[in-house]
This record gives structure tokens, sequence and C-alpha cells, in this order.
């Protein structure tokens, strides 16, 4: 029998995708939340609502569940899903988790006692050796990759292509597992050149049933962290499945797994052979294309088998349909280095798009996001997942391209056109994947940082239609003179600096615009936070939306924000975190962590005045030049938005 309240205790997209499944099956919905995000889109949509100190309190978490009646706990990903305390914190309060056996995840959770495991049953790993029984400064065989025992996501592995390299890779190595994860234990493994990672979702009931269904590919990764998602993988044919299906089994098995999980492998991208590289004992974040291609709902099948319910298909049952491709979008500017952003969701445009089986490309949006809603430094940056099915492979990646472009969030910067970039990239619609193809190509990937000329001209034409306009013509501030207007300059900040712009005329019926030297007609039309836009014959659509000065617009999944800078301010500056005013700002929102400067200190060109924290990633701000730190406005501790001055730097007496 299935459960009447289940509490998430999970937060952002993952928490909403979950709720959606509980109204489904008419199950109470219990949400947990900070005091930082209780107006959160999960927090809205769930029936039931709890604060609590922390995400990570595992204490104030029971406590919420069993205030709240839930019988059950589902863990999402991230956080508390693969904390085996929490899942025995919850047996002893008489809550069932909605995962799998603490064992398993205790098992799983350490990269050299999984590998010992899965090989013991016969799956294949990558040769290797583990501390404590192996010397891994001795290793000989190269490139070699190491790793942190206790680690996921990537964090603190390093690439080894010679014995010189190896005692200063293995010293950060060793730094980081132990900042990391409190634990310093090291592994290393002989590197797969062209590595694709492919991997594995299984299922498992408490009655001994195990299966899989199907593969994943996720090798579109930067710094070891995935971006885009598909289901199949375009290099796994019917017999190399089933021979990874029957790996990942067993390895499931071997530790007795009961609920979802995902085994993920290495394999060579050149003659194919898999190995082992680790179990995520939890729901993955790209479980939707899983779903899309086989017509269930992973997460009802965890509650099912969390209840006791037994698998109610076989291996013989499992069919994939179709093609899907998933991809995560990030609160994080491609532009400046992929640094972190955030703001407030002034205006929020997502497609969706209907189920699977349909005869139409099917486009699926799983997102935490709501208008009104603040994206912070606190917690990781992706926003939500935008997901594409089509009877083909090409035919997903179109619809997935379309589904980005129809997609705007305006008040935060996002990595949308990046995703759009890499998903039409050559290699990429060939199928010809590998671990390091992004990193290769970023370049080609990465939107430039300038604003194209034809929106700051709609820009600059929406804020001269906002000019007040009354009976009298000599009293109005558009322009109007005896003969003609005048031209009127809009002086309009971006990122990358301060643009003049001409306009002259009334923008809703006839004016110009002086584009790079070039006078051209131009009209606009305002409705429902649109703006249309007909400059020299070609008409834009935008979504828009103002905010005090500040006018963002958005097309074709890309954003840009225009301040109107009044003549005389100070700061003609780009829009950098150091600038040549002496001015220093911050890159991204997030926390002073540390300062390293007080004023009136003489500092140098390049050093390090302030360092700022947001979602785990330390960013060191340096002086812009030589001189006197004037002012130093900020503290450790501080929040901070993008831009906010953090130091003057003041030139030499």
């Amino acid at each position: 029998m299935l459960f009447d309240r289940v509490l998430i205790a999970n937060r952002g997209e993952i928490a909403v995708r979950v709720i959606r499944t509980l109204r489904r099956l008419g199950i109470t919905s219990v949400a947990v939340h900070t005091a930082s995000d209780a107006g959160a889109r999960h927090v809205l949509e769930a029936d039931v609502a709890h604060q609590v100190p922390k995400y990570l309190d595992i204490e104030a978490i029971v406590g919420a569940a069993l205030a709240s009646g839930a019988q059950a706990v589902h863990p999402g990903y991230g956080f508390l899903a693969e904390n085996a305390a929490f899942a025995r914190r919850c047996a002893q309060a008489g809550l069932v988790f909605v995962g799998p056996p603490p064992e398993a995840i205790d098992a799983m959770g350490d990269k050299i006692r999984a590998k010992a495991t899965v090989s013991a049953a016969g799956v294949p790993v990558v040769p290797g050796g583990a501390e404590p029984g192996d010397s891994l400064e001795s290793w000989r065989e190269f490139p070699a990759l190491i790793k942190p025992s206790a680690g996921g996501g990537g964090k603190g592995m390093v690439l080894v292509r010679s014995a010189a390299e190896l005692p200063d890779a293995l010293e950060s190595a060793r730094r980081t597992a132990r900042a990391a994860f409190a634990d310093a234990t090291l592994l290393i493994e002989r590197y797969v050149e062209s590595p694709r990672h492919i991997e594995l979702q299984i299922l498992a009931d408490t009655h001994g049933n195990v299966v899989h269904l199907g593969e994943r590919e996720c090798s579109l990764q930067r710094r070891h962290q995935k971006i885009i998602e598909e289901a199949p993988s375009p290099f796994v044919g019917p017999e190399t499945r089933a021979r990874m299906g029957s790996a990942a089994v067993e390895a499931a098995r071997s530790v007795g797994y009961v609920g979802a999980g995902t085994v993920e492998f290495i394999v060579d991208g050149t003659t194919g052979s898999h190995h082992f590289m680790e179990m995520n004992t939890r729901l993955q974040v790209e479980h939707p294309v899983t779903e899309l291609v086989t017509g269930l709902d992973l997460v009802e099948l965890q509650l099912r088998v969390a209840a006791g319910e037994p698998l109610p298909f076989g291996q013989q049952d499992v069919r994939l349909d179709g093609h899907a491709v998933e991809a995560r979008v990030y609160a994080e500017d491609p532009a400046r280095g992929f640094l972190p952003t955030g703001g407030r969701v002034l205006a929020l445009r997502e497609p969706d798009g209907g189920v699977p089986g349909a005869p139409a490309p099917v486009v699926r949006v799983d997102s935490g996001l709501v208008e009104g809603g603040v994206v912070g430094s606190e917690f990781d940056p992706m926003l939500s997942k935008v997901v594409a099915w089509a009877p083909d492979r090409a035919s997903a990646l179109r619809t997935l391209d379309r589904a980005l472009a129809r997609t705007a969030v305006l008040g935060v910067i996002t990595n949308i056109p990046f995703l759009r970039a890499l998903a039409a990239h050559p290699a990429v619609k060939a199928g010809e994947l590998d671990t390091g193809l992004v990193e290769r190509v970023l370049p080609e990937l990465v939107p430039p940082a300038d604003v194209p000329g034809e929106v700051l001209a709609a820009a600059a034409l929406a804020f001269h239609a906002a000019l007040p306009r009354g009976d009298d013509p000599w009293e109005a501030t558009d322009g109007w003179r005896v003969g003609t207007r005048a031209w009127t300059t809009w002086r309009l900040e971006s990122r990358d600096g301060v643009h003049a712009v001409q306009v002259r005329g009334l923008p809703e019926e006839s004016a110009e615009v002086l584009i790079n030297g070039e006078i051209v007609a131009a009209r606009i039309r305002l409705a429902d936070g649109e703006l249309t836009v007909t400059i020299g014959g070609r008409t834009e659509h935008y979504l828009r939306v103002r905010h005090a000065d500040t006018l963002w617009l958005g097309k074709d999944g890309a954003a840009w924000a225009l301040t109107r800078h009044l003549i005389g301010d100070p700061g003609d500056r780009p829009g950098a975190a150091a600038t040549g005013d002496g001015v220093v700002r911050s890159p991204m929102p997030g926390t002073v962590l540390v300062v390293k400067a007080q004023a009136g200190d003489r500092v140098s060109a390049g050093q390090p005045l302030v360092i700022v924290e947001a979602m785990k990633m330390e960013h060191t701000v340096t002086a812009p030049r030589d001189g006197v730190v004037a002012e130093l406005p900020v503290q450790a501790g501080q929040p901070v938005d993008m831009d906010a001055v953090l130091a003057v730097v003041g030139e030499e007496d």
C-alpha cells in the first residue's frame, strides 16, 4: 500500500518534480525550506511546508517529517540523498527512506570498496591501485587519473601524464579530498583516452528483482560536470547494451541494492570496452531522458518499491522508444569564465509540450524557477532542465534547440546560449562524443560578451518610447523641435561597457536610430511584456521587463540587461570585476570570504584584495592597478551582489 504523506528532503527543481508525481498519485507532499527559501517554488507547490535551519540538518528534517505526519522521506539528489546516517536515522524514527539500504550506500559511497565489491561479482573495472594497500607514489602506468575515494562530482580528480607530475598531483588531490570530504584517501586508475561516460539506470525491489532501463550518454561535460545528457547513447548497440546492462544489474546485486540507482561506466571510444566507474545510490539529475524513452515514472517506481511492492515488469518488458536529450540550465555566465550569477527572476518563459508517446516531438521542463524568486549564491547553480523527445536523435536535438530558444529567464544571466551552441556543434550532431570534447571546442561555444547592435537599438527605442509626453510640445522631453525632432542620445550600460545610441522621432509611429554610423528607420510595439522592434525593415520579438533604470530583453534563449546611464554619471567602465578607474567590483553574487587588505594600504596591480565565494566556488578579486586602497566597504561574511563595489584603488600621490 502506497504512502499517504511523503516529505521531500530537498529543494529546487527536483523537489518540484517529486511533488508532481505525488500529486498525480494523490499523496500529500511535505516540503522543507530554510528561511531564505520560504518563497521558493517547491514551497509554493507543496501541500505542506516546514521551515528547517538548513537542508543538511538531519534532526530538523526528521523532526519535520514526524511533525507533519509523513510516513516516508524522499531525499531527491544532493544534500542528504547519499547519506547513510540519514537513512539510518529515518529508520530509527519509523520513517521509510525512499532509497537503498544504508549498507548499500556505504558500500558504493567508497570508490575503493565499490570497485573491489563489483570486481568480485565479475564486473569489469579499470586497472588501478588504492590506498592504504598500494603505494600510489610508485605508479608508473601513464596517463593516469587520481580520485578521492570518498569523492564525487569530479571534485579532486587530477589527470597525470608522467611520473614527474605524480608527486605534486597526489599532494593536490589529497589536499582537496581532505577539505571537501574529510577523507584524504586516494585511488589511481589507468586513464582511458577519448573516454565516453555512459551510465545504466537500474531498479531493484525487495523481492529480488533487478532490471536495467537502458543507458544514458553523459559524455558532454565540463570540469567533470555533466551539461547535456541523452538516451539512448548513439554509441551503444543492442549487444553492448545487453552486456553493460547485465554488468550494471550484477553490480546492484553485489550490494543488495533496492530502489533506483545508476551504475556509471567509462567506455573506450575506440574499442568500446567498458569498465565500472562508480554507482550513484539515488535518482540522477538526468533521469528524465530515461523516463521519456521508456514511458516510466521513476519517482513513482521508487515510491512503490519503498512501500514493499514488487516491480510491475521484468527485463523483457523494457522497451526504448525514440530519443531524448536533456540540457541543464545554470545560473552562470559563460562569457565571464562560467562565473556564478544570480538575482531576482523578473520574467520567466518556459516551454512545455506534452507527454511521451505523442506523434509530434515532446518538450518537458523540470524547473525550480518562479517569477519573483531570488537565485542566490548558497545553493547549486542549476535552475532547471529542458528535455526534448522525438522519434529519432536528429529530431530530438532540433526540438531541444527550439525549446531552449523559447526559454527566457530575465533578471538572471544563464548558460542557455552556450547550451544551444553545444547542441548544434557538428561533433555533437554526429554523435562523436567524449568527455574532453567540450573543453577542446570551448572557444566555439562561448557567446561573445558584447551586446549586439540591434539589441542596443531595441533598448534605446524602448527607453525613448517611455519618455513623458504631454499636450504641450514645449514641455515634452522627446526631442521635439520646430520643423524636426532632435537626436536624443541614450547611454546604455551593459556588462561590456557603456554604449551611446541615438534616437529621434516617435518609436511607436516612425523613428530613426543611428547604428554604426548609419541612420535607419525604426518602429516598436509594446504589449504584454513583449517588445516588437522593426529596424531597417527587419522585425524582431523580445521578452522585456524593466526594473528601475534597467531594461532586460530576452530573445532566442539569450538575455541582456541594459541600464540607463545618465550623462555625467561616474564610472564609464566595462562591467568587469577590476576596472581602469580603480573601482573593484564583485564578478558574481556571493559572500565575502576573506578581505586581504585595508583602507590606506599601498597595493600593486594584481595583488589579491578580496575573496568572494559563491556556490562552492572561490574567486579572488585583485587590484586593477598600483595605488592606495581608498575605500574598502566590505567585510568577511558579508553578502554582495554582482558588480557590487568591493574596493576602490586610488592613484598614488
